[in-house]
């Protein structure tokens, strides 16, 4: 299985509007064929940090997740939120 760990710092005043746009990418994403989970995950003592957890069946399916139209809907809406650069660490899944 192939993961990525998305860190994302956000602004503090476009945390609101983040979710939202990443609520719209999760909820297509889960959809996408090679999808096994897209988890987003937010610090409890940091707002503005988040984690979104990717997982896909192979390489080919995460690259396949980079080239769909929510994908790109959701990086275009979200790149002037960030306060720092987006940080993707790529895992290879073991278990389950």
């Amino acid at each position: 299985m192939h993961v990525t760990l998305v860190h994302v710092r956000v602004k503090a005043e476009r945390v609101a509007d983040f979710i939202a746009a990443t609520r719209a990418n999760h909820e297509a994403s889960v959809r996408e064929p090679g999808n096994r989970r897209f988890d987003v995950l937010q610090a409890p003592d940091d707002p503005t940090r988040f984690v979104l957890y990717e997982a896909y069946a192979t390489k080919a399916d995460a690259a396949a997740h980079k080239a769909t139209a929510h994908y790109a809907a959701w990086r275009d809406a979200v790149a002037a939120w960030m306060a720092e650069p987006r940080r993707g660490e790529p895992m290879d899944g073991l278990l389950p």
